[in-house]
């Protein structure tokens, strides 16, 4: 298998958000040997839903006969890593980088893509919490974090994947933003 630039952007990406959410959740207790469990449970749930939300993108891209790669982000890569000290966590560890020309439908759906995958992994998570309770350790953080994540994207701001959603269909953008806050702020209620 021939590693790519781009496999090596993903797999540098997914380790330092997960490295940084690990970070933040045991508040910066890097020599706590219960360190690795909470990496492994941010690779698998923060980092999981990362990467599965961009190669949401990349896969419908490249179905519309788009050239698509994701790039990291290096710069904000490092600032996640920085502020994950601090408790806290601001991530844009990087994007699909398209090109070829698109409709403004296409874009829409491409856009579309990387929230639906977040709020379709949500809802697995919270599946899986309500069959095995014992689960919920990872279960809650990864139906949180991801539900989270999709309604962050949906923001109408020209950088979110919400802003192209927004220009191809208001209503569509409605349906879905409005589905997003009641998975965000709801799933407690479920739980």
């Amino acid at each position: 298998m021939k590693i790519t630039r781009e496999l090596k952007d993903l797999v540098k990406a997914w380790f330092i958000i997960s490295l940084a959410f690990a970070i933040a959740f045991s508040r910066g207790r890097l020599f706590d040997p219960a360190i690795l469990v909470v990496f492994l449970s941010s690779a698998f749930t923060v980092g999981l839903g990362f990467i599965l939300h961009e190669l949401a993108h990349r896969y419908f891209a490249r179905k519309y006969g788009a050239h698509a790669e994701f790039y990291a982000n290096n710069t904000m890569l490092g600032l996640a890593l920085l502020f994950s000290f601090f408790g806290f966590i601001f991530a844009a560890p990087g994007a699909v980088v398209i090109r070829g020309y698109l409709t403004k439908r296409k874009y829409g759906h491409i856009s579309l893509a990387g929230p639906a995958m977040n709020i379709l992994l949500g809802i697995v998570f919270l599946v899986i919490a309500l069959f095995i309770p014992e689960s919920s350790v990872v279960t809650k953080p990864g139906m949180m974090i991801n539900f989270w994540l999709a309604l962050f994207n949906m923001l109408p701001f020209p950088i979110f994947d919400g802003f192209k959603v927004l220009r191809w269909n208001k209503i569509v953008y409605g349906i879905v933003l409005g589905f997003c806050v009641v998975l965000v702020f709801g799933y407690g209620l479920i739980i």
